[in-house]
């Protein structure tokens, strides 16, 4: 049976990305008021990723658990991790860019040397999912 956790979201962050998205459709906004072709041509792409990016993140942060597979997803980015190859999991506050959208976060070792980390709002549960699936595995 599939479980689907979504991302926990900081504070701060989310007003990060608010306020891009909102400067973003600020810009946009000017750039229109202004009747300037080449400035609504400027705005326009800066408009579709600087909002759209954040928006897609925001809303698409999710970590799913199947039997075999934890797919990682954020969004328009996607990681399988085999779960049979995880060999650690540890709590981290590791500000490095990943698919969390909070410091909270679980780094998940697998294969060889990669990692992955993550910051499901239900971090509890989510573990005590994982690990009956890792003892089901064995």
């Amino acid at each position: 049976m599939k479980q689907v956790y979504t991302s926990k979201i900081d504070t701060w962050l989310a007003l990060v990305l608010v306020g891009a998205v909102a400067a973003c459709l600020i810009a946009f906004v000017f750039a229109l008021r202004t009747g300037s072709i080449s400035a609504i041509a400027v705005t326009l792409p800066t408009l579709i990723i600087g909002a759209g990016l954040p928006l897609w993140l925001m809303t698409n942060t999710a970590y799913t658990l199947s039997n075999t597979t934890l797919l990682v997803k954020s969004g328009p980015f996607k990681w399988q991790v085999p779960i049979e190859q995880i060999t650690s999991i540890t709590p981290t506050f590791n500000p490095l860019s990943s698919p969390a959208l909070s410091l909270d976060r679980l780094r998940i070792d697998y294969g060889r040397g990669q990692s992955i980390m993550i910051s499901p709002k239900d971090k509890g549960q989510f573990l005590q999912d994982l690990e009956a699936r890792r003892e089901n595995g064995r």
